[in-house]
């Protein structure tokens, strides 16, 4: 991973609104730009992605690849492999050309998938925060190991916490959506 200087969040906005060549996240204040992945760890995100968007109401919700930031602190910005955003979120914003995709509160569905480059940074720094974020449903999908691992946010606080391995995974966030994990990874 490349890292330059501290910068400020706002800083650090004005530089992603400005750059559509990379992905930019913010760890305390430092900018670090996402590395480039696998060719099957970016054809699993946008078959995940699809899966998602075509089960969805787009009236309600939005999937983003590589697009939507969560918003942890001033001085902590992170990107997932895929993310479901409530649609409410964004359409006040359509026509805004300034408008940054960025999150404070908690988002339905945040997905990491294990990549060589990126897995232990995912599991030891990304995965947490998201939980401390509060971020209703995460998964990590490690497509070598063939295991989805699954925390769901509980309404008396925390996490519990599936492994799968196969069959079909509801996703409990959202209204009547499913994976079939076997032929998710066999695609």
């Amino acid at each position: 991973m490349v890292t330059l200087t501290h910068l400020s969040e706002q800083e650090y906005r004005e530089l992603v609104l400005g750059d559509d060549d990379h992905n930019w996240e913010l760890w305390d204040g430092v900018l670090v730009e996402k590395p480039l992945m696998s060719r099957r760890h970016d054809d699993l995100a946008a078959y995940l992605g699809h899966l998602l968007t075509s089960q969805l109401d787009r009236s309600a919700y939005r999937v983003n690849i590589n697009g939507g930031k969560t918003r942890y602190t001033a001085r902590n910005y992170l990107e997932p492999d895929v993310v479901v955003i409530p649609a409410a979120w964004i359409m006040p914003f359509a026509n805004d050309p300034d408008a940054f995709n960025a999150y404070d509160e908690p988002l339905p569905l945040v997905v990491e998938i294990w990549s060589k480059t990126t897995g232990d940074y995912d599991i030891e720094a990304k995965l947490p925060i998201y939980r401390e974020r509060g971020d209703l449903e995460i998964w990590y999908l490690h497509p070598y190991k063939r295991t989805l691992t699954v925390w769901r946010g509980q309404p008396a606080g925390g996490y519990t916490q599936d492994v799968y391995t196969g069959g079909v995974v509801p996703v409990l966030s959202l209204p009547d959506v499913s994976i079939d994990l076997d032929a998710f990874l066999e695609a």
